[in-house]
């Protein structure tokens, strides 16, 4: 007991033991079921997992000919272009404008962080009973306006903006509390020194603020696209998918393909697999672009 006390004593090997709880469930819940994945993409298995039959990577091939599958990959990549410019520079300029320690900016950063404490669920209920083309308030005040009577989550060519607003409505907060947090690391210094010079707001923002942050803007860069790549709460309990599948992500499509009555694991676990791929190239090339500019 004494060895053992003396060998995990020193700060070096005892650091070990702290990160090991944080290391098993990341093996349990990460790892592993990566793994299982990969296995998977390999057989043609049901959800009840009966029986499986060994096909290699044929699974990838249906993949890449199935239409459907295309369909979800072109809708994410849009949803990606849609929500991640606005949710990662809109939280910027926001965070900049409620940095500083007052009341007002204090009550604002909580309205803003409000729905990322909702659940996903409530969220996506809420705003289906608001966009209602029957009895949401949003449809109706547009009709009282003569407006017409719009059909925000039943409408091909629309639906997927709608989608992408409650999204990003939903998630906007972290992202704007994450960049106060590194504005106000920025030195008081800096921004003294640069109104001495006579540089205003706009030009102390860009000139200061954002290059002083750029490893905080790099990360939720690249988080905001790795969630947005595979995004379905907010699709699955607003539209499912529709009209015509002009909304269903890769994500939405897996789920129907692995617990729908025509569950294929093996086949869904491939499509997962090469949405793994694209996110990890994505995530990569972003953090070689970002340490080039360190």
């Amino acid at each position: 007991m004494k060895k053992m006390i003396k060998y995990w004593n020193k700060p070096s090997r005892s650091a070990y033991l702290f990160l090991a709880p944080s290391v098993i469930l990341l093996i349990l819940f990460s790892v592993v079921p990566l793994i299982i994945a990969f296995g998977l993409s390999l057989f043609d298995v049901s959800i009840t997992m009966d029986s499986a039959r060994f096909i290699g990577f044929e699974n990838f091939a249906e993949a890449f000919q199935d239409s459907r599958f295309i369909n979800s990959l072109k809708v994410t990549a849009i949803f990606t272009g849609l929500e991640v410019p606005l949710q990662v520079l809109g939280a910027l300029v926001v965070a900049a404008l409620i940095a500083k320690n007052n009341i007002k900016n204090k009550i604002f950063r909580a309205v803003y962080f409000l729905p990322v404490i909702c659940s996903a669920t409530a969220i996506g209920i809420m705003w289906k009973m608001i966009l209602h083309s029957n009895i949401g308030f949003v449809t109706a005040a547009l009709q009282s306006m003569g407006l017409g009577k719009i059909n925000f989550l039943n409408t091909p060519g629309l639906t997927i903006f709608v989608v992408s607003f409650i999204s990003i409505w939903r998630s906007f907060g972290i992202s704007a509390i994450i960049y106060v947090t590194a504005i106000q690391q920025v030195s008081a210094s800096l921004y003294e020194a640069a109104e001495m010079d006579g540089a205003g707001k706009i030009r102390q923002f860009w000139h200061i603020t954002a290059p002083s942050i750029r490893p905080t803007f790099w990360y939720i860069l690249m988080t905001r696209f790795a969630g947005a790549l595979q995004i379905f709460d907010i699709i699955y309990i607003t539209t499912n998918g529709g009209p015509n599948y002009t909304t269903e992500s890769t994500v939405t499509y897996i789920y129907s393909r692995a617990f729908s009555s025509r569950s294929s694991m093996g086949y869904a676990s491939a499509m997962s697999v090469i949405l793994f791929a694209i996110i990890m190239v994505v995530t990569v090339l972003m953090y070689h672009k970002m340490n080039q500019e360190d």
